[in-house]
């Protein structure tokens, strides 16, 4: 068998044993995922660059000292180092993080794109940053939630375990952001009657 066509966990196994590349394919396999869910909590490219990097020196770390024993887990296990280590960084620099795009990445560039004609990329582009902005209005808490299940795409079991909270908290949160949004929408569409 490839190194390719291995599951995390015997890579994780290969790694152990001395394969360097192992480890080089497992960082492949899952970097956007990690990488885009920090750069949606840091805004900030470099930062996301340094926690990203932080993020898989602390793996390495702990797979070096025989800690790890996520089976079978090991992307929820990630992605629960690259949140709290957000965190960290949020509780040093005390300030909160703002879903919007900058000017030089904006997560709708990841997505897959069809080939639509101009006028449909249009209307979907206007929509996208629409959205975008309702989830920048919305509390810390349920912002948090909408961007881990929709651009982290985590399940609401995941999201409780990383944010430390029940799965029913999660969902909670989740009604009220989709509920304050549809609010949103319809006090600004009341507005231009």
């Amino acid at each position: 068998m490839s190194l390719l066509q291995m599951s995390d966990q015997e890579l994780i196994k290969s790694y152990l044993n001395g394969s360097e590349k192992a480890f080089e394919i497992l960082l492949s396999r899952h970097r956007e995922k990690i990488y885009t869910s920090i750069y949606l909590f840091v805004k900030d490219r470099d930062l996301a660059q340094d926690i990203f990097q932080d993020v898989f020196i602390k793996i390495i770390n702990t797979l070096r000292k025989g800690r790890y024993n996520h089976e079978g887990k090991f992307v929820q296990w990630a992605m629960r180092i690259s949140y709290n280590m957000c965190v960290d960084n949020f509780r040093k620099s005390k300030r909160r993080t703002k879903i919007s795009a900058t000017e030089t990445f904006d997560i709708f560039d990841v997505l897959e794109n069809k080939d639509d004609n101009m006028e449909t990329t249009m209307i979907k582009t206007q929509a996208h940053n629409k959205i975008k902005e309702l989830v920048d209005q919305l509390p810390p808490e349920q912002k948090e939630v909408v961007v881990l299940r929709h651009y982290a795409d985590m399940s609401f079991k995941e999201i409780s375990q990383l944010t430390r909270v029940s799965i029913n908290t999660a969902l909670g949160r989740m009604r009220y952001a989709l509920i304050n949004m549809r609010k949103m929408v319809e006090d600004q569409e009341h507005l231009l009657k």
